[in-house]
């Protein structure tokens, strides 16, 4: 009790905090230091002779007024156990240096080698900011175009070469040359992540500039914006981002030149009577889709198909003029919709520290979404936006009407080279200790956050056991996958295993592990199981672009993915057909749509949506009612949360029966088949039940008898 008293007053003593400090030892890391040391001390059998004496002296002469020991004394002691446990503090100097964050402009020598010229091209969504940026991409003798989204890159490939420009797609999957030699294209249309930053190009296009505050993206901008080689850079975006670029070029030495763009685009927001043509319902999430005769709704899973159903979508003559769409579609994308129809306000987000959060969608995002409805050069002048439930209108009034804040910071994310540089110093650490660590010591000032690494420690964690060098293992750590996804994981996980045999994975072994070839779905949780088949194949093509003796097949999977497309989509609309079948009532809706958050409950306020969508015409309120309708306006979001689980409460019942057919889950005939079976069984039971209780009582009898 004596020994553990002194070591508790060790740790209060604000001399030796000052020590650990010194040391390396931050707050959290001398804790854990002492922690470990207690523990040692308490349990070991033997502790080595000097740190026995130190501790005899202290507790024998404690309350004495001249002591032989002092609880200071332990600190050595303390300190050597402590570099025991972290062994970077022996060179904690040198990885201060490695993980100081504060000057990323210094990553990228070329870009600073040359003086470039920014221009900001800002303005209001649908007012043309990329148009003009590409105009000045396609007239360039090189050039660059960054995006977000896969979509977008394609977009930027065909209309370049349509333009007679020749320009070569480059994705995290796939690179497409448009020389039919494979040779290098001057022009290239890309992922933002997938830019090269040692290519020198005369004029590059950053599209929106605004993810750069992203918690899990934003590196991607930052390193973009800072490292492209490039002789003009041009940025579009929000004018939420100007301030933030113009003060990261100033440490660059770079001024920024910001051209505003007006285009006088109004949106009527408008209750939903009914399903027109040329509707983009967005969702958080597709789940389910249910079709009626007269109206094609596609929901595709590869990007080439997605494509494929835009330009669908956009074609006049073609029957498909309903589009569902996730809130993804926010982010540039050119298609011919006159009506905007949000199914929810609320998203789920991760925030900087990881955690997931549902809240209201932010004024970026809504005017985003909302600015695909009207687009220039679209056959509607003027775009419309409502929601899909009468009460969130007023709320989504709102969100539209508040102003865009300015961005704050830019993402950053270690690389491979600072990772491995850690690793030279700590050659016994894990790959996620290390990142650990070097996010602990890294220094970043006030325009620069770290972004969120989970999902890469996740993956770290999960290969470690597997040998792998480090830059190999880096790499799978970076893979594209949902985390969420076993089948996708474990498949990340036998890639690994095979890769770290060094035997190549090959179009027989992934067939062999996908069970390839597949049926087309019959319910729900087949129809999940081939869109995580899906992925898998996307992984597959994301590893053979980086190791592509590897993984050597990429033609044979790419083309057995477009075969998964064809069989995803005989099942979808199998799917549609059973839920129409087995709901009449609905199956004469147009199209709609549940997410895994915001499940599309049948509440009274939707009786009159369902009645719209079956084509009953429901008279448009007048201004007071709509004041009544938004009396939540000024509700807390607390509030609006309570009142969304309140209606799910009392709304929400129903048998599982009747919830599984609306999910598509069951058909009538197998309901009948199963109440066939539990009626059975229940008759079994029932007569295994009286046989038993016979059997009692004859028992009862015989025993009576001998009695």
């Amino acid at each position: 009790g004596e020994v553990l008293k002194n070591l508790n007053k060790f740790y209060k003593r604000k001399e030796i905090q000052r020590l650990g400090a010194e040391n390396g030892l931050d707050a959290r890391l001398f804790h854990q230091a002492f922690i470990s040391f207690r523990k040692y001390i308490m349990e070991s059998n033997s502790v080595s002779a000097d740190l026995h004496i130190i501790l005899n002296d202290i507790c024998c002469d404690a309350g004495k007024i001249c002591l032989l020991g002092h609880v200071d004394d332990l600190f050595p002691f303390f300190l050597r156990h402590a570099k025991q446990i972290f062994p970077m503090l022996d060179c904690m100097d040198d990885l201060r240096k490695i993980s100081d964050l504060r000057l990323p402009p210094n990553w990228y020598p070329e870009a600073r080698a040359i003086q470039r010229k920014i221009i900001f091209h800002s303005g209001p969504t649908n007012s043309g900011k990329t148009y003009h940026a590409i105009q000045r991409f396609l007239s360039a003798k090189s050039g660059i175009y960054c995006g977000p989204l896969k979509l977008l890159a394609h977009e930027i490939f065909q209309k370049s070469n349509d333009a007679n420009v020749p320009c070569d797609l480059v994705t995290g999957e796939e690179r497409v040359y448009a020389n039919e030699d494979a040779r290098q294209a001057a022009h290239i249309a890309c992922t933002i992540e997938m830019c090269s930053t040692n290519t020198p190009y005369e004029v590059a296009v950053i599209d929106e500039i605004q993810m750069i505050r992203d918690p899990a993206r934003g590196w991607a901008w930052t390193r973009a914006l800072l490292g492209l080689c490039a002789e003009e850079i041009h940025v579009c975006g929000e004018a939420a981002a100007i301030e933030l670029v113009t003060e990261l070029m100033y440490t660059t030495g770079e001024e920024v030149e910001v051209r505003f763009l007006i285009l006088d685009s109004l949106y009527s927001s408008v209750l939903l009577e009914c399903i027109k043509p040329s509707v983009c319902l967005i969702y958080s999430a597709f789940i389910l889709c249910v079709m009626r005769k007269d109206v094609k709704v596609l929901i595709p899973p590869g990007e080439r198909t997605k494509l494929e159903q835009a330009k669908k979508f956009n074609d006049p003559a073609d029957p498909c003029k309903i589009l569902v769409a996730t809130d993804a579609i926010g982010m540039g994308l050119n298609l011919c919709i006159k009506r905007i129809i949000f199914n929810s306000i609320m998203k789920p987000n991760i925030n900087e520290k990881g955690e997931k959060e549902i809240d209201l969608i932010t004024t970026s995002q809504a005017l985003q979404i909302s600015g695909r409805a009207g687009r220039f050069g679209s056959s509607f002048k003027q775009g419309e936006v409502t929601t899909m439930h009468r009460d969130d209108l007023p709320q989504l009034k709102e969100i539209l009407s508040e102003t865009v804040r300015p961005l704050k910071a830019a993402g950053l994310h270690p690389t491979a080279e600072q990772i491995e540089m850690f690793a030279y110093h700590l050659p016994d650490a894990t790959l996620s200790n290390l990142i650990d660590i070097f996010v602990s010591l890294s220094q970043v000032d006030g325009l620069y956050f770290v972004c969120n690494i989970d999902d890469f420690k996740f993956l770290a964690d999960m290969i470690q056991h597997i040998p792998l060098n480090l830059r190999s293992r880096y790499v799978f750590c970076t893979a594209p996958l949902n985390r969420k996804e076993p089948f996708v994981c474990t498949t990340l996980l036998k890639f690994a295993r095979q890769f770290s045999r060094n035997e190549p994975l090959t179009f027989d072994w992934l067939c062999r592990h996908t069970k390839w070839p597949l049926a087309p779905p019959k319910n729900i949780k087949e129809l999940m199981h081939l869109e995580a088949v899906h992925d898998v194949f996307d992984l597959y093509l994301w590893l053979s672009y980086r190791f592509m003796d590897m993984f050597p097949d990429a033609a044979l999977v790419r083309d057995i993915q477009k075969k998964l497309d064809e069989i995803i989509q005989i099942g979808v609309c199998n799917i549609t057909k059973l839920i129409r079948a087995s709901q009449p009532t609905v199956a004469s809706g147009a199209a709609l749509a549940m997410s895994e958050e915001f499940p599309l409950s049948r509440t009274k306020r939707d009786t009159g949506l369902i009645s719209d969508l079956q084509g009953a015409k429901s008279p448009v309120p007048p201004p007071k009612a709509l004041e009544a309708l938004g009396e939540r306006r000024g509700k807390s979001l607390k509030a609006h949360r309570s009142a969304r689980r309140e209606d799910l409460k009392i709304h929400g019942r129903g048998s599982l029966a009747d919830r599984l057919l609306r999910e598509g889950l069951l058909t009538q005939e197998m309901l009948r088949q199963l109440e066939s079976e539990w009626q059975g069984q229940h008759r079994n039971d029932r007569c295994g039940h009286s046989s038993k209780k016979d059997d009692r009582n004859s028992s009862k009898e015989m025993g009576k008898k001998k009695k």
